[in-house]
């Protein structure tokens, strides 16, 4: 199983230039990606402008919005946006994708909210056709730089019935929400996977857990959580007990996920500290 590594770009007071250390510092500690998360009404860094910051600072490690709310995103744009971190980086990006489950980032892009599951296929297919040269938005012209590999691998996220249709039907994969315990992941798991098997494909399976390590971990782990998901505290709350906090939690939840079938598993920080780069990768490397 791999191990991937999220770049804290949503730790609030996080400074650019950290950012940029923490992916030279994972790709140096041997992590196999570097993931970002995404929110509009939310002081967080934005995903796509952090990894081709990223891209430009690393050579090998692959770069992963895990997930990006599309809907909210003009679907143009985006597809001109990643075609350029992918070519930046050489075609190490994949493309993490989700509906959102919080009405106000909506509100803030002046997208529908009701409808966000349904406008999502529309969303992956004007992204492929862009990619491909194909004619977009009533545009004679191709509208994007080609894809370094002619594609972007597309991950969905999300649970729901609908989100399993369009994993299968659009993805190269699946990623799960963060802090799943992997007894309860599994069933997921089996079914993307019977699913992508019925089409003659295998899936790429994700899952996130956050972790916080050394000093004054218990306050550190729980004031992240909190602010990030703070329109759940009931949720957050459930998420501040489940990062994991030693060595030793690491090494068996990197086990547990493995055991289930996890093809690679991101650590999140809770702590925009550069020595949980290194603080991880000696817990399970």
């Amino acid at each position: 199983m791999k191990v991937g590594i999220l770049l804290p770009n949503a730790v609030i007071g996080m400074q650019g230039r950290l950012l940029i250390d923490w992916a030279k510092s994972a790709e140096a500690h041997g992590f196999s990606t570097l993931a970002t998360v995404d929110r509009l009404v939310f002081p967080n860094y934005e995903p796509l402008t952090v990894l081709a910051a990223a891209a430009g600072a690393t050579e090998r490690i692959g770069l992963m919005t895990n997930v990006l709310l599309a809907p909210t995103r003009n679907p143009v744009l985006l597809a001109k946006q990643a075609a350029s971190v992918d070519q930046l980086s050489g075609g190490r990006l994949t493309l993490g994708l989700g509906v959102g489950s919080r009405e106000d980032d909506a509100v803030a892009s002046n997208t529908d909210f009701h409808t966000r599951g349904r406008r999502m296929s529309g969303v992956i297919d004007t992204l492929r056709r862009a990619w491909r040269g194909e004619q977009v938005a009533g545009s004679p012209r191709p509208v994007t730089p080609a894809p370094v590999n002619g594609d972007i691998p597309i991950i969905m996220g999300g649970s729901s019935d609908a989100a399993f249709s369009r994993a299968r039907k659009w993805a190269a994969g699946w990623t799960s929400g963060a802090g799943v315990a992997p007894e309860v992941l599994k069933p997921f798991i089996d079914r993307v996977r019977n699913d992508f098997h019925e089409e003659g494909r295998e899936a790429r399976i994700l899952a996130m857990a956050y972790f916080v390590l050394g000093g004054n971990a218990d306050k550190q782990r729980a004031t992240f959580v909190h602010d990030y998901y703070y329109a759940r505290p009931d949720f957050a709350r459930k998420l501040s007990e489940r990062t994991l906090r030693s060595p030793e939690a690491l090494r068996e939840a990197k086990a547990a996920y493995e055991k289930v079938g996890v093809d690679e598993l991101i650590f999140g920080p809770t702590l925009g500290d550069l020595r949980q780069v290194e603080l991880l990768a000696e817990a399970i490397f």
